[in-house]
């Protein structure tokens, strides 16, 4: 029987200026759709800070008939909240959603109690019951702020055994980890599909902070790379398509259901990695 074709999905934040979102959805959305992905998402701010917006842009892309992911927390919002925007989504025709944990806003400090994803999971069932297709998060590198290794993996399975039905990585460069993580994802009785999550390099600067904050490795070898071409941007997006390409092109020979590109609202090199990769 032959493998099952992988499932392709691009994701995208919400734009701060209206110029942004003309753009993400007269330029970007178009042209990543043309190459048929399954599905795209629209992240939510910290403690739900770009709700409205993440609403706006999921509503416009769903009104394209194009089907749409949009990301959820509790953050600050009650739970009457978070049912009358499920409420929102499925009246859309929305049937696919993102719950996550979520961050604290900058500035807020313990003022807002976060929710863990499980408590989201089990919340859009008993809201929802079966309607919408929950994907949640899952850390091949770890957590920054799990305890260990194990319990991470035990987090994962209880979002997944609170009805979530798949997962989706953040993104890594290190293709072992995410094999071994699967590997004990697997002794620990967790039997539902785990996608990898791939971000394209187009700033190598930005991308470097961004990993320090969240715990993902680059390594060293990919980092002398791109330093020594100094502020040749050029050679820096030549050389990220392909080393991510060969990335997706490992994963994809080795079993991973599928791939979930962070796209930063750009159509290259996202583009390009996914027809050198003969999707």
């Amino acid at each position: 029987m032959s493998r099952a074709e992988p499932r392709i999905s691009f994701e995208y934040f919400p734009p701060k200026s209206e110029q942004g979102r003309v753009r993400l959805l007269q330029e970007v959305t178009p042209a990543l759709n043309a190459l048929q992905p399954a599905f795209f998402s629209v992240t939510y701010g910290a403690g739900g800070t770009t709700r409205d917006t993440t609403a706006g842009i999921v509503a416009a892309i769903r009104d394209a008939d194009i089907d749409v992911a949009p990301h959820l927390s509790f953050g600050g919002d009650e739970r009457d909240a978070i049912g009358a925007l499920l409420d929102t989504y499925r009246a859309r025709g929305i049937r696919r959603l993102v719950a996550l944990r979520g961050d604290t806003p900058s500035g807020m400090g313990s003022a807002t109690q976060l929710v863990y994803a499980r408590e989201l999971v089990a919340f859009v069932r008993e809201h929802s019951a079966d309607h919408f297709e929950i994907e949640v998060a899952a850390y091949p590198e770890i957590h920054p702020e799990a305890q260990s290794y194990d319990s991470d993996v035990r987090h994962l399975r209880a979002k997944l055994d609170a009805g979530a039905n798949s997962a989706i990585t953040q993104y890594f460069y290190n293709v072992e980890s995410y094999f071994y993580f699967l590997d004990q994802c697997a002794a620990a009785g967790i039997d539902k599909p785990i996608y990898a999550g791939v971000m394209p390099i187009t700033n190598y600067a930005n991308l470097a902070r961004f990993s320090r904050n969240c715990g993902a490795e680059i390594p060293r070898w990919i980092c002398r790379r791109m330093e020594g071409y100094g502020d040749d941007q050029d050679s820096i997006r030549k050389f990220g398509v392909e080393v991510v390409t060969q990335l997706c092109q490992t994963l994809l020979d080795s079993g991973a259901p599928g791939i979930h590109f962070y796209t930063m609202n750009q159509v290259e090199p996202t583009r390009q990695i996914y027809q050198s990769l003969g999707l």
